[in-house]
């Protein structure tokens, strides 16, 4: 239900973020320099006078026979930098391109060959070079495989897999909802590797139909649990590569019943760091496994009353320090998302503390003592740089530049010296720089040619109920304060995401075809209460078993102020979101009908018993055991109550929140005498982008649905 947030960020990185240099940047391992692509070749830039050296250019691309180069989707060096293993030819499994070829470049030799060259095209998967740069691993059609690259033999290490029975990745679920896609973990030593099993057989089809595609239909099935269905069944597994025998680890606890999100080598090699939830996601435990017999140890468990987050992320790993004897963890449990020092014996230190919360790590300067992240204590909106020592003694010093006021993120050098520093606001101030953290000194300047933007505002309704919500206004152009205007909001508001953000590209309604301003009308978005915002762990948690209710009522009893303002007409107010934002426009025409007169749902989840069990039941418990919630939450519960303008859209080959919702209301708004109107859109995903003119298309339905049903303009 998230994934509106995902084309939001989307638009926002093509405005902002994707600037030159800032993609595919990876750091060598002298710590002052770094890898880019640049025009299909790899760059190597030496800091602090950015010399460029080009280390491979499109010539050395070109495998024998071919004349075109291989286009670089992704790279990585060796750690002795004399091999470049090379991602091409990607193809997306559900939301990321993660099944490829895979390539070796020997920078001494200048030989250029395949990786599981006899493997389908296209179906290798987390290609990873062996810690002695002897071998190289990688997943294919749901086994893993090793290959020797001197010899080019491959050796499958397991042979069980099928699409249900999944080794070294993982099945829809894990990878959407716990963003958990590379299964599978070098030892230290190279002579093991780990890896999960997912066990899905259990798991029913949810049946998507294809109806264009040939003269009959036919269905795609995807193993999807629905809420409320037992998840499927996870263990990890230790493969020896001398004897091809696997040893299980022995986790405690019904593995149908639990998650096993996080697993990771310690740096000795000597045991794997596995986090465990259980099916509620509200108790999560860290096991030390021994590989070679599979005897694990509970170090470290912790509790909560509604969820708890994954922290850190499975691509971030926990980071170990004081001689690899401690990792660092993220845990929300005295109300803020504070730093832990744990050690392996479960030992734990508090390394910040006060009342903000973590946004994310960006670097450890173990050497200096330091620890540097990202937070802004006194403005949810912003984001800052921020560092502290290690040892949990420290004040909190704030190292961005205190005159720059927003949104501020950081790409660390590993020993912390050197940043790529990029800021903007929501008057499209902005910079793109280099510099040298101890000092702040910029070494490198980008000029971005921003324009400033005048009618952009970031605002704060407070309403009846108490309750603060952040937001950002865009007024129209030019702008009567004599005059009333129509008011169109822009609404998420679950657990996976937040709308409002100081920053270049968050205002915006992308979906408009054309001057929405100009044509004369306010745009307004809110962030209430359940929004992963850096406002403490009550705010955040408060949404627990209350989807559908606190969030509604929020953006409600906010529109509700805002509906004061002499310049809006009460008679034109238009709501509109995507997917969780498609659920909460939904709820907001049914239950306020008196405030919202126009929605506009797209991929909106009406039933809440339709969705998947791990984001479903993590933020609303099991429905076995309370249903209400669910029904209360749902929209579809109070379709009869439609007054307004309904416009839903919805693909039929969306695979995350399924077309079956869309027909479900439907039904019911037709059984409760609703006229609406509907757009479903054949074989189209939760992005509604495939195809072509699709985003064309859905462009100008939402333009021209608004314009006829909340016309612009200041009356």
């Amino acid at each position: 239900m998230k994934k509106t947030i995902s084309l939001f960020f989307c638009l926002i990185a093509s405005l902002f973020f994707l600037t030159t240099n800032a993609q595919n940047l990876k750091w060598a391992n002298n710590n002052k320099s770094y890898y880019t692509i640049e025009k299909g070749e790899i760059i190597q830039y030496e800091l602090p006078n950015f010399t460029p050296t080009k280390i491979i250019d499109t010539k050395q691309l070109k495998a024998k026979g071919s004349n075109k180069a291989l286009e670089i989707k992704d790279f990585e060096f060796s750690k002795n930098e004399k091999l470049v293993l090379i991602y091409t030819n990607s193809k997306k499994v559900w939301r990321l391109e993660t099944r490829g070829d895979y390539w070796i470049l020997n920078l001494e030799t200048k030989e250029l060959h395949q990786i599981g060259k006899s493997r389908p095209e296209s179906s290798l998967m987390f290609a990873k070079l062996s810690p002695d740069n002897s071998s190289i691993a990688y997943v294919s059609n749901h086994n893993l495989y090793i290959e020797d690259l001197n010899s080019g033999k491959a050796t499958a290490l397991t042979t069980d897999g099928t699409d249900r029975l999944i080794n070294g990745t993982f099945d829809w679920a894990y990878e959407e909802e716990f963003n958990c896609r590379d299964g599978f973990r070098w030892s230290p030593d190279g002579k093991s590797i780990a890896f999960w099993q997912i066990d899905a057989t259990k798991i029913k089809n949810f049946l998507m139909i294809n109806n264009t595609d040939s003269i009959y239909s036919y269905t795609i099935p995807v193993e999807y649990p629905k809420v409320g269905q037992d998840p499927s069944a996870c263990k990890i597994g230790v493969v020896n590569i001398a004897s091809l025998q696997t040893t299980w680890m022995n986790i405690p606890g019904d593995s149908k019943q639990h998650y096993i999100p996080l697993m990771q080598w310690t740096p000795d090699g000597t045991s794997i760091l596995a986090e465990q939830l259980n099916r509620k996601q509200n108790e999560a435990k860290l096991f030390l496994c021994n590989p070679k017999n599979g005897e694990v140890n509970q170090i470290y468990s912790e509790k909560n009353n509604s969820w708890i987050d994954i922290l850190p992320t499975q691509d971030e790993g926990w980071k170990w320090i004081n001689k690899e004897t401690e990792f660092l963890s993220l845990s929300e449990k005295d109300g803020w998302r504070h730093l832990y020092r744990i050690s392996k014996n479960g030992k734990e230190t508090l390394v910040t503390n006060g009342k903000y919360d973590i946004i994310e790590i960006k670097a450890v300067d173990e050497k200096s003592g330091f620890v540097y992240f990202l937070a802004s204590p006194e403005n949810a909106t912003q984001q800052y740089l921020y560092k502290t020592l290690l040892n949990g003694k420290g004040k909190l010093v704030k190292v961005s530049p205190a005159n720059e006021i927003g949104t501020h993120n950081y790409q660390l050098s590993p020993d912390a010296k050197y940043a790529q520093h990029k800021f903007s606001n929501h008057k499209n101030e902005r910079k793109l720089e280099w510099v040298e953290l101890s000092n702040q000194k910029v070494i490198k300047q980008n000029d971005l040619h921003s324009e400033l933007i005048n009618n952009v505002e970031m605002i704060q309704i407070t309403t009846a109920d108490n309750i603060t919500l952040d937001g950002w206004m865009i007024k129209p152009t030019p702008f009567d304060e004599t005059k009333k205007y129509p008011v169109l909001f822009y609404v998420y508001t679950e657990p996976a995401g937040a709308t409002v953000k100081d920053a270049a590209g968050y205002a915006s309604t992308f979906l408009y075809n054309g001057d929405i301003a100009a044509d004369g009308y306010i745009q307004i978005s809110l962030d209430g209460r359940g929004t992963p915002v850096p406002k403490g762990a009550a705010w955040r948690k408060s949404i627990y078993q209350n989807i559908g209710i606190i969030n509604v009522r929020d953006q409600a009893m906010a529109a509700k102020e805002i509906l004061k303002w002499p310049f809006v007409d009460q008679n034109r107010i238009a709501v509109w979101g995507w997917s969780g934002g498609g659920s909460t426009t939904l709820n907001l025409l049914f239950q306020y009908p008196e405030i919202y007169k126009t929605g506009i749902a797209i991929a909106a989840v009406p039933n809440q018993l339709l969705y998947d069990n791990i984001y479903q039941e993590r933020y609303m418990g099991l429905p076995q055991e309370n249903k209400e919630p669910f029904i209360k939450g749902s929209p579809i519960t109070y379709a009869s109550k439609l007054q307004g303008n309904l416009l839903l859209v919805h693909g039929t080959g969306d695979d995350n929140v399924h077309y079956q919702g869309a027909e479900m209301l439907a039904n019911e708004l037709v059984k409760n005498g609703k006229q609406f109107q509907m757009m479903s859109y054949p074989n189209r995903t939760h992005s509604i982008d495939e195809g072509e003119g699709t985003s064309e298309h859905l462009s100008q339905l939402f333009t021209q649905y608004l314009k006829e049903h909340c016309p612009g303009g200041g009356i």
